[in-house]
C-alpha cells in the first residue's frame, strides 16, 4: 500500500482524538519509523515527520533537536518496555540465562520497528558520528538493562560488561534484523554463541583484573606521593611490628 503524501499540518493544529492518546513523543518516533520503512534515511525531511505524528514542526522541535534523536528515542522505548516487564523469576539463575531473556526481551519489543530499522542500520553504520552518538545513548540503555538482571555495573569492571552488551547486542541485531522466522531460531542461535564468546573474555578479563591487583595498589601508593617509610609505618600496625611480642622472621 503507497502512503498519500503528508504535510506539515499548520501552527497550532491539534492532532486527531485517536492521536491524542498516544504520548507525543512516542508519536513522532512512530511517525519516524513508518517513514523509515517506505522511504531512504536521507529522504525523510523533518515536515514530514511532524506531518505524520499530527504534529506541528514547532511542538516536534519541543520534543527532538534531530531524526538522529528521535533514533534514539526508540532506545528510551524499548528500554521503558523491558524494565515495565521486569521480575525476580530468573533472579537465581546464571548470568548467562539472565542475559539470554533480558535481549529476547528487547527484541520483542523493538519488533514493532523492524522494518524501519532494516533500512535505517545499514545507512547509520556508515556514518562514525551518528554510530558515536547511538553508541553513547546505547551505552546508558544497557546500564540500566544490565542492572535489572542483577548484574553489576559500577564496580571496576562495570564499563567492560556494559559496552560489551552493546556490541553483543548489535552483533544479535544483525541476525534479527533478517530473520523472519516467527520462532526467531536463527536470532537465538547467533545469541547463544555471541554469550559463551562475552563469557570467555569476561572470565579473561576478571582473571587480569585480580592477578594485577597488587600492581595496581603499588601504582596507587607510587602515584600518592607519600615517603616509602611513612607507607611502611602506615602498615605496621596491620602486621604487628608495634606489638612487644612481634619478631621478625630470620
Amino acid at each position: 500500500m503507497v502512503r498519500k503524501p503528508v504535510s506539515t499540518p499548520p501552527t497550532g493544529a491539534e492532532p486527531t482524538p485517536g492521536a491524542k492518546a498516544v504520548e507525543p513523543r512516542k508519536r513522532a518516533v512512530d511517525a519516524l519509523m513508518r517513514l523509515a520503512a517506505e522511504r531512504p534515511w536521507d529522504q525523510i525531511e523533518l515536515p514530514d515527520i511532524a506531518g505524520e505524528a499530527e504534529l506541528t514542526l514547532a511542538q516536534l522541535r519541543g520534543l527532538f533537536p534531530s531524526k538522529l534523536a528521535m533514533l534514539g528515542g526508540v532506545t528510551r522505548l524499548v528500554d521503558d518496555a523491558v524494565l515495565a516487564g521486569t521480575s525476580e523469576d530468573l533472579a537465581g539463575e546464571p548470568a548467562k540465562e539472565r542475559m539470554f531473556d533480558l535481549v529476547m526481551r528487547r527484541l520483542d519489543a523493538m519488533a514493532p520497528y523492524k522494518a524501519g530499522l532494516r533500512k535505517i542500520v545499514p545507512v547509520i553504520r556508515r556514518d562514525p558520528l551518528a554510530l558515536a552518538a547511538l553508541n553513547r545513548g546505547a551505552v546508558n540503555s544497557w546500564r540500566y538493562m544490565l542492572a535489572s538482571a542483577g548484574i553489576p555495573t559500577e564496580d571496576a569492571l562495570g564499563h567492560l560488561r556494559v559496552q560489551g552488551a552493546v556490541l553483543l547486542m548489535a552483533r544479535v541485531s544483525e541476525t534479527w534484523l533478517h530473520d523472519d522466522e516467527p520462532e526467531l531460531s536463527k536470532t537465538m542461535a547467533r545469541l547463544d554463541r555471541e554469550l559463551k564468546l562475552a563469557s570467555c573474555i569476561m572470565a579473561r578479563a576478571e582473571d587480569v583484573h585480580r592477578l594485577t591487583a597488587p600492581f595496581r595498589g603499588l601504582a596507587r601508593a607510587i602515584c600518592s606521593g607519600r615517603p616509602l617509610k611513612a607507607r611502611r609505618r602506615e602498615r605496621a600496625p596491620e602486621r604487628g611490628e608495634d606489638n612487644e611480642d612481634y619478631a621478625p622472621a630470620i
